[in-house]
Order: structure tokens, then C-alpha cells, then sequence
């Protein structure tokens, strides 16, 4: 079989590509799979337009908004689509820093994003809108939406006194709890189903190239959630997130549970992509191109998606 070399970009590490790939399952699809770190969802979408990443790990907002919204960070739109649903979340929750006795504190305090018109962004202003605080769109809210990049980037940021809040998942929620950060409320939680990360390319051809990741990463998906790789994520989990092993059993136990959990299917339900598009039809009003995002015939799911 010849194989075919993928560069997709992340903005964190990810634990099932190198299950996939520990696992063999790569091999057996063709794939050599590289991981290219992103600063923020504004330069990974550079980077999927100007084809220096094949396919990325990204939020669905993230490619309604490169897909529809003219106004989005880099000023035009694209041809992104959604190969495949990943995961739900993975523990995606807004944490304060340590210190932050509740969220009465974060009241004229610095809360990062990644930029603040992003899916992350909107589902935070979600989460502190329920515990009674004023979000910043559309006016002036009760606390300053800072943008900060990735969610590695915003982990730094949160325990080096730069942000008092942030949402955090995939992990870098674990490490901030460890190091004394406090959840104030998940997303799932405030939001109901929720779609955190999606693959996507850019175009048929990437889109076509990437779907053999799909597959390989479905395949991936329905192994670790049925059990049989207990052992393989683990190990994984230690060395992508840094993770000690009672905070890596914690990861690996979140990837199986069904409500915040991989995709093991990778089909985009409508119920969770109702959701982020809610959110951001609610917090950007004004912005109508992506009101009727999910209807088929605009093509935000490839045809040939899970």
C-alpha cells in the first residue's frame, strides 16, 4: 500500500492521533500523520488556506466562521468543511485562576480566549453568563475578554497570574486543577451537547486526501472507547499532556465517557452542532451569513463525512 503523508494542524496534543499511530491503525490505512502545533484557531486557518497543514483539529465554530463569516480574523472566507466529529468537549470548563474564590472576583478582571469572537469564546461568556456576569459582546460586559491563543497558551496565562479566568479542556483542565485552579462550571453542563473538536480541510481534493484519517481516527475512537486499548492510552496520555498517572487515568476514563467523550462514530450530531451555532448566532447577532450554516446545501459537512 503507498502511503500517503498528512500534516494536520492542533492546538494541543493529541492523544488519539498517537493512539492511532502507536496503535498501528495508520499503518494499516496508509497514513504517516505529522502534528503541527497552532498559536491560535487565526493562524491555523492561515495556515489550512494556504495549504502548510493538509487537514486540523479545530471547533466547529471554527469552520462556520472561516466558512461563512467575511468578518472572521483573517478577513475572507474559505472553502472549510467538517470531515468527521472527534470528541465533545473532553472536560471543556471555565477555571479560575489560583486564588479565585468565586466568580464575583472576576467582576473588571482580565478573562482569556482564544480571540474573542471564536466558539471557545462564546461558550465561556456562556458558562460566567450563568453564574450572573455580563459577557463582552456587543458592549461593554462585567469583565475584559483578553485574547490569548491556544489553549496551552491560555493554561500558561492562567497560572502565571496573566488571566484570572479561561476555558480550558483536553487535558490542560487536569493540569490547572493540579496546580490550584478551580472549576467554576463545565460547558456541557450550562450548553447541554456540545462538539469540541471537529477534523477539517480545506477544499475537495485536502478533503478527499484527509479521509482516510477519518476512518483511522473513527476506528481509534471505537477501540479506546470499548476498552481494549486501556493500557496504550495511558501510556499516550503520560507523554503527550505531561500527565501524572492518577490525572492520566482521569484523561483516559473522560475519553470514554459518552457526554464529554470521543465521537466513536465521528458523525456530527445535529443536536451538538445546534449548539455551537446557537452560541454564536446569540453572542454575534449581527453576523447573519452563518444562520442557516447547517442546512445541507451550504456545504459545511463534506459530502463523503462520517
Amino acid at each position: 500500500m503507498r502511503h500517503r503523508s498528512l500534516t494536520v494542524g492542533v492546538f494541543s496534543p493529541s492523544v488519539l492521533l498517537r493512539v492511532a499511530r502507536a496503535s498501528g491503525l495508520f499503518d494499516q490505512h496508509g497514513l504517516t500523520v505529522t502534528e503541527v502545533p497552532c498559536a491560535s484557531s487565526p493562524a491555523q486557518f492561515r495556515d489550512l488556506f494556504d495549504g502548510a497543514v493538509d487537514a486540523a483539529f479545530t471547533s466547529p465554530d471554527n469552520v462556520i466562521a472561516y466558512r461563512f463569516v467575511s468578518g472572521n480574523p483573517l478577513g475572507h472566507t474559505g472553502d472549510a468543511r467538517i470531515l468527521a466529529a472527534l470528541d465533545r468537549g473532553l472536560g471543556l470548563g471555565v477555571y479560575a485562576a489560583p486564588g479565585v474564590k468565586g466568580p464575583d472576583e472576576l467582576r473588571g478582571a482580565a478573562v482569556g480566549v482564544d480571540v474573542p469572537d471564536s466558539g471557545f469564546a462564546f461558550g465561556l461568556y456562556a458558562v460566567l453568563e450563568s453564574l450572573g456576569l455580563k459577557a463582552p459582546s456587543g458592549g461593554p460586559g462585567d469583565y475584559e475578554a483578553v485574547p490569548l491563543g491556544s489553549t496551552p497558551r491560555r493554561l500558561a496565562a492562567l497560572l502565571d497570574g496573566r488571566c484570572a479566568a479561561t476555558l480550558l479542556g483536553a487535558g490542560s483542565d487536569l493540569r490547572a486543577e493540579a496546580a490550584g485552579a478551580v472549576r467554576l462550571a463545565g460547558l456541557t453542563e450550562v450548553c447541554g451537547p456540545y462538539l469540541g473538536t471537529v477534523l477539517t480541510a480545506v477544499g475537495p481534493r485536502r478533503a478527499q486526501a484527509a479521509h482516510a484519517l477519518s476512518s483511522a481516527l473513527a476506528q481509534t475512537s471505537r477501540l479506546i472507547v470499548s476498552g481494549v486499548l486501556d493500557r496504550l492510552v495511558l501510556e499516550q496520555t503520560r507523554a503527550a499532556l505531561a500527565l501524572p498517572d492518577d490525572l492520566a487515568a482521569r484523561y483516559a476514563a473522560r475519553l470514554r465517557d459518552p457526554a464529554d467523550g470521543l465521537v466513536p462514530d465521528g458523525a456530527a450530531d445535529r443536536a451538538a452542532l445546534d449548539t455551537v451555532l446557537g452560541l454564536r448566532l446569540r453572542y454575534r447577532p449581527g453576523d447573519t451569513a452563518p444562520a442557516t450554516a447547517l442546512d445541507p446545501a451550504r456545504g459545511l459537512l463534506d459530502p463523503q463525512a462520517c
